[in-house]
Formats: structure tokens, C-alpha cells, sequence
């Protein structure tokens, strides 16, 4: 009985066996796959990181280049938009540095992405805020080109309205100046007796009167008024002492012979002037000019034989 169950179990261990270096192969095989897609999966991951380093590096690139455009060209820009952009400039420089390294970890990698993504919001405002102010900027021109010209416009203006206003006054002025109505001038003897008697040679003259009216004026300034006279001897020179005065009429200064004044009232009254010649009269026609008020009021001739 005991010889024959032996050679039994003999094919039993053999079997055992078998399964062991089976498993074992299986579990050999399990780890070189496990291992082999392990790093698949560290060469891929490295690969990722290193290409999303350059993504990132190549958008800070385009953002540099975005703050760059927009400052080109620009006007002066206000202490606050140059601290933005001090600022702006700082983080890429701050960003670069990290990306620089030579390898990041996933932590490292996931706050760049965080931190350009917020730059890129604020240079996009940035550059919103800039744009706006060349726009105000450009307003502020055309608003100081329009003042300019309104200013100049304005100036023309009152440039015109000052030289009307002149030539209105002159008008007035001449308006206003009184002109002689009629006039007579007649000359004197004076006798020992003080009486006067009208002549007519020159031998016998000793003065004139010189009678005239002023023609009506309703613009005229009533009240005394003063009348220069000038009398032109027949050679042609001005009667006059050295000591006579001047005065302005016509826009040129002239010597007088005789200064007086007349109270005009409009009212068609007369006037005599009587002037004594210093020296004796001469054969020939005299002219007698009149002026009041910057103007020449008139003149009269008078021929003594």
C-alpha cells in the first residue's frame, strides 16, 4: 500500500513550482511596465513644463512689447500712469527671473501662470488708461487750438471796434465843430476922439473887426468855445508876435495871431473879433482864417488899397 501513493505527490511539487516562477515572471514583467510608464509620464511632464516655459516667456514678450507701443509717440504722461508703468515693467522683470530657472515645479509653474495672467489684466487696463489720456490729450489741443482762435478772433474784433470807434469819434468831432455862417471883416481908423470910422486904405487902418455867425449845430456843445484867428498878410506870412502861441487843428500845430472865445448857443447870434495890428497894414488882400475845436471853422478875405 505504501509504494504505490508516493510517485503521487512527486508531480504535485512540480506543479507548485510552475506557478511560483510564473508568478514571478508575471510580477517582473508588472514592474518593468509599471516603471516604463512611470517615466513616459516624468519625460511628458518635462516636456509640458518646458513648453509652457516658453508660452509663458513668449507672452511676456507680446505684453513688453503691447506697453512699449502704446508709450511710443505719447505725451507727457502723468506721475500716476508713469508709476503704472515703473510698475508694470518691474513684475515682467520679476517674472522673468522665475521663468528663467532651470527647472520649476508644478507650485512654481501654476503662480507664474496666476501672476502673468494679472499682469495681463493690468497692462489691457494700462493701455486702456493711456489710450484715454492721448484722447484728452488730442481734446485738450483742439480745445486750445479753438481758444487760440477765438482769441485771435476776438482781438480782430475789438481791433475793428476800436478803429470804429475812432473814426466814429473823429465823425462826431467834426460833426460837433462849429463853422462859420457868414462873415464880414472891416477896417478901423481910430479917432482922438475914440470914435471909430470904417477905411478902406491901408495907410489909414489901425485894426479890424471881424464880424460873423456860426452856422446852426444841433451836436454842437453849447457854452464858451475858443476861436484862434490867423491872418495872412498880402506877401503871405502870418501875422503874429513871438511871444503867440499854437494851437492844433487839422492834425497839425499852427501859430495864432489872436486867441478869444464865444459863448455858442445856437440861436444864429453874432460875433465880433477886433484885433489891433502891432504894425501898419500894407496895400493889398488880407485872409483871415478862423478854428475851434480842432477844426477849421472858415475864412474870409479883405483888400486894403
Amino acid at each position: 500500500m505504501e509504494y504505490q501513493s508516493q510517485p503521487e505527490q512527486a508531480p504535485k511539487k512540480n506543479s507548485n513550482v510552475i506557478y511560483f516562477l510564473i508568478a514571478v515572471v508575471v510580477a517582473l514583467l508588472g514592474t518593468d511596465v509599471y516603471l516604463y510608464t512611470q517615466k513616459n509620464k516624468s519625460d511628458t511632464k518635462i516636456v509640458y513644463q518646458n513648453d509652457e516655459k516658453t508660452r509663458l516667456q513668449t507672452e511676456l514678450d507680446s505684453l513688453e512689447a503691447q506697453i512699449e507701443q502704446v508709450n511710443s509717440g505719447r505725451a507727457k504722461m502723468t506721475v500716476e500712469m508713469q508709476a503704472k508703468n515703473d510698475s508694470l515693467r518691474a513684475k515682467i522683470k520679476v517674472l522673468r527671473s522665475a521663468l528663467a530657472k532651470g527647472k520649476l515645479t508644478v507650485a512654481e509653474l501654476n503662480k507664474a501662470q496666476e501672476d502673468i495672467k494679472q499682469l495681463r489684466y493690468f497692462v489691457t487696463k494700462y493701455t486702456a488708461d493711456i489710450e484715454e489720456l492721448k484722447k484728452e490729450n488730442v481734446n485738450l489741443a483742439t480745445e486750445r487750438d479753438t481758444l487760440k482762435t477765438n482769441l485771435a478772433s476776438v482781438s480782430e474784433k475789438a481791433t475793428t471796434l476800436e478803429k470804429q470807434n475812432q473814426e466814429l469819434d473823429t465823425k462826431v468831432k467834426v460833426a460837433s465843430a462849429l463853422k462859420i455862417g457868414n462873415a464880414e471883416v472891416v477896417a478901423y481908423k481910430v479917432k482922438n476922439s475914440g470914435k471909430e470910422s470904417d477905411v478902406k486904405k491901408a495907410k489909414q487902418a489901425q485894426k479890424i473887426k471881424i464880424n460873423f455867425t456860426v452856422a446852426s449845430n444841433a451836436v454842437a456843445e453849447k457854452g464858451l468855445h475858443d476861436v484862434y484867428v490867423r491872418i495872412i498878410d498880402p506877401t503871405g506870412n502870418l501875422i503874429a508876435q513871438t511871444d503867440s502861441g499854437t494851437f492844433n487843428a487839422d492834425s497839425q500845430d499852427l501859430q495864432y495871431t489872436y486867441k478869444t472865445s464865444i459863448d455858442y448857443k445856437d440861436d444864429g447870434t453874432g460875433y465880433i473879433i477886433d484885433w489891433v495890428n502891432p504894425s501898419p497894414f500894407q496895400k493889398g488882400t488880407y485872409t483871415v482864417l478862423l478854428y475851434a475845436d480842432g477844426f477849421t471853422m472858415g475864412k474870409t478875405e479883405f483888400t486894403l488899397k
